[in-house]
C-alpha cells in the first residue's frame, strides 16, 4: 500500500519550494521596474471599442 503520508508531505514540500521561487522571480522583476529612472514607467493603452459600438 502506498505511503500516502509521505506522498502528501513530498508534495507540499516541494509546492512550496515551486511557490518561493516564484515569489523571488515575482520581487526581482518589481526590483528592476521601481529602480528604472525613466520618467515614463506607465504604457497607456487606449481601450479597443466593441463591433456594436462603431454604429
Amino acid at each position: 500500500m502506498p505511503d500516502y503520508k509521505e506522498m502528501y508531505i513530498t508534495l507540499f514540500k516541494e509546492t512550496t519550494k515551486a511557490i518561493s521561487i516564484l515569489q523571488t522571480a515575482q520581487q526581482r522583476t518589481e526590483e528592476i521596474y521601481i529602480s528604472d529612472d525613466t520618467e515614463n514607467n506607465f504604457i497607456l493603452l487606449k481601450p479597443h471599442k466593441d463591433e456594436k459600438d462603431k454604429d
